[in-house]
């Protein structure tokens, strides 16, 4: 049986559970606690090229962590695992948020360069900052809410370079340490979001299929706060 709703995917009340599992830094930590709970993670952690490793009751499928809302969404995969600042970037995907799993913390954050004051003389002298960043949509969210005009550049290489050589007068991303920051001569301004691994689910899979999602769900929870 399967069913679909406009907008929100195909997913079927039989077979085998599909994970989405983030390759990366959160694969390890995912991976972790998918053993805590009873997942064979085996395969997943040989050498394989493969992305898919079915198991009897949960498939495994792995993944870039920004594609994981797109395929849980779709119903391609039931239930995932990826980031926060994912699904901060991708708040329009209709996936349910069901645990914070913990484990990958970061920051996202507002930096610009160390002992230069160019955010805030930009802000007073233009009424508006250039800020680059990998996420648009939360720079853009973060600064409409604090009542500041910003032009935000996308880039999706090393977001550190743009504040050293002109293009922007900031940067927001994520850090976990600060050590890229102080190595590229920059520094924090202001925190804006705290980023963990969450647990997702797709709408229709989360009814078709609420003891299988539940019970894993608890099981999660349970690993997290061990």
């Amino acid at each position: 049986m399967s069913v679909e709703v406009a907008g929100m995917g195909r997913a079927k009340a039989d077979g085998p559970l599909k994970l989405a599992v983030p390759r990366g830094a959160l694969l390890e930590g995912t991976l972790d606690a998918l053993d805590a709970v009873g997942i064979d993670t085996a395969a997943a952690r040989g050498g394989s090229r493969s992305l898919i490793f079915p198991g009897e009751a949960i498939t495994l499928v792995t993944m870039r962590p920004s594609d994981v809302p797109t395929y849980v969404e779709a119903g391609a995969a039931d239930v995932g695992i990826t980031g926060k600042d994912v699904l901060l970037e991708q708040a329009d995907r209709m996936v349910y948020e069901l645990l914070d799993l913990g484990f990958g913390r970061c920051r996202m954050v507002l930096a610009g360069r160390q002992g230069d004051e160019r955010l805030g003389e930009a802000e007073r002298r233009l009424g508006m900052m250039r800020i680059a960043t990998k996420y648009p949509r939360v720079a853009e969210r973060y600064f409409e809410a604090t009542g500041r005009q910003v032009e935000v550049i996308e880039v999706k290489g090393s977001v550190e370079l743009a504040p050293l050589i002109g293009l922007a007068d900031g940067i927001v991303d994520l850090v976990a340490t600060g050590r890229t920051l102080e190595e590229n001569d920059l520094e924090e301004r202001q925190e804006i979001a705290v980023c963990t691994a969450r647990f997702v689910a797709n709408r229709v899979a989360h009814k078709l299929r609420s003891k299988e999602v539940d019970e894993l769900t608890a099981k999660l929870r349970e690993g997290v706060a061990q």
